[in-house]
């Protein structure tokens, strides 16, 4: 697959690492020639310095041949142009772009980014895809990560395996013969830097990192059988009253109108428009390194502070220095690598990854079959891929005990007519039903083929 991407910044970097490595044909535009390097001398890409919405810089990345485009600059309006170009003078057949600014996902323009306006495919709005991730991770505190799929019938939880965890040593096809009615399956281990596929023979232990794919309704069961009871956060402060911070702070006020919520931001301006937005949050003029703006916040006596500033630094700095005064969790937003490697090592409980966020939103588009939804892990090692079943599928009628699966593939869940099935040795997948699959790196090309439409099908 040929594929431009406009915007050479970290989420554009990320996009076409991922998407090199994988053999696509990739060129990256930028007006910075700093970053354009950046790209080129260590990814397989070809990067051209220029405005990536200019019809000429487009021509010379080769838009008359791309598959795909995808604007991911800081600007939305350079992100919408990029699309409509690529739309009207090359005839690109995919357009996705980043935008930011939610003025333009208002339900009364929903009309805008259709094919005879504003012609983009698919809209990627990582403010809003890491705020639904925080709130998750918000309902759901004994859980590392926490992914929905399925119509949200369908969840994927990574839980850390403690010393204390109730599973460990225990052969995993044992917990399907204790608890007969959950409805989860383990499906991922990753263990000392390396993740793998969990195999029925396999047992937890102490520092794993175990990835569950199980019923909504049974996640919070699920968390206990791991001995993760944490209870909800009650006493929520945030940093930072960005898109991010505004939608979680404002979600929370809708749908948890008894949790007390603090925003401490350092834009003036900003601080005062957020403020009357929200009904019961109180919102704080300062900084998040401020010990006293800390102390105002009531951070010592919070249960949860959640940092989603713009800047990695002041993130994790605040997160270590609330959770130093008192504060019970802390939960970051980082989008530097690099720093991620550093937040269990200073007390920090979670952090949020917004690259991944996004391309994991972009790979479910980059996938061949009936991909529905992919959520990558690990920085890319594994992918939890929904699928649609046809016909034509090998899986297809076939009982599971019988079905022979490439190493690297493990299916945790059915979902077929409203009901979640959990895999074991009868079950026969039917056409149309949606498979949750937890896949590893080198395998996902196998899950492609098996959800593809084969020619036979006509």
């Amino acid at each position: 697959m040929k594929v431009i991407i406009c915007g050479a910044g970290q989420v554009g970097y990320g996009i076409a690492e991922r998407l090199s490595q994988e053999d696509n044909d990739v060129s990256v535009i930028d007006t910075s020639a700093s970053l354009v390097t950046r790209v080129t001398e260590t990814l397989d890409v070809r990067g051209y310095v220029g405005h990536g919405a200019h019809p000429d810089v487009l021509a010379k990345a080769g838009a008359d041949q791309a598959d795909m485009i995808i604007a991911v600059t800081l600007h939305d309006e350079i992100n919408m142009t990029a699309c409509q170009v690529a739309h009207s003078l090359f005839n690109v057949p995919t357009k996705i772009a980043r935008i930011r600014a939610q003025a333009y996902m208002e339900p009364e323009y929903s009309d805008l980014f259709s094919r005879d306006h504003l012609p983009i495919d698919v809209i990627i709005s990582p403010e809003i895809e890491v705020g639904k991730m925080v709130l998750r991770r918000i309902s759901f505190p004994g859980a590392n990560d926490i992914v929905r799929f399925a119509e949200d019938h369908i969840a994927m939880v990574a839980i850390e395996c403690t010393e204390d965890c109730p599973v460990l040593n225990t052969p995993l096809k044992q917990l399907s013969q204790l608890f007969p009615d959950l409805m989860a399956t383990v499906v991922g281990v990753y263990r000392n830097g390396r993740l793998h596929v969990a195999r029925s023979t396999d047992q937890l232990l102490a520092g794993d990192l175990a990835y569950v794919i199980c019923q909504r309704d049974h996640t919070r069961r699920t968390l206990g059988l791991f001995g993760h009871e944490e209870q909800e956060a009650g006493r929520i402060v945030i940093a930072g009253a960005g898109n991010i911070g505004y939608y979680v702070a404002h979600t929370i006020e809708q749908l948890q109108p008894k949790t007390r919520i603090k925003i401490i931001e350092s834009d003036r301006v900003r601080a005062a428009m957020v403020s009357e937005q929200l009904k019961h949050a109180i919102v704080l003029h300062g900084s998040a390194l401020d010990q006293n703006i800390l102390a105002q916040a009531d951070v010592p006596e919070a249960d949860l502070m959640v940092t989603v500033t713009n800047s990695d630094q002041t993130n994790l700095l605040a997160a270590a220095l609330a959770k130093r005064i008192g504060c019970r969790s802390t939960m970051v937003l980082v989008n530097d690598p690099t720093y991620q490697e550093l937040t269990g090592s200073i007390g920090i409980d979670a952090y949020i990854n917004p690259r991944a966020v996004t391309i994991s939103r972009i790979l479910q588009h980059v996938r061949k079959g009936r991909i529905r939804s992919v959520y990558a892990v690990q920085k890319g090692a594994a992918e939890v891929i929904e699928a649609e079943a046809l016909e034509t599928s090998p899986l297809v009628g076939v009982p599971f005990r019988e079905l022979e699966l490439p190493d690297g593939i493990r299916i945790g869940a059915i979902y077929r007519d409203k009901q979640v099935l959990r895999p074991d040795g009868e079950l026969k997948i039917k056409a149309k039903d949606r498979v949750v699959l937890f896949v590893t790196a080198n395998s996902v090309r196998h899950v492609e083929q098996m959800f593809r439409v084969s020619i036979q099908y006509f």
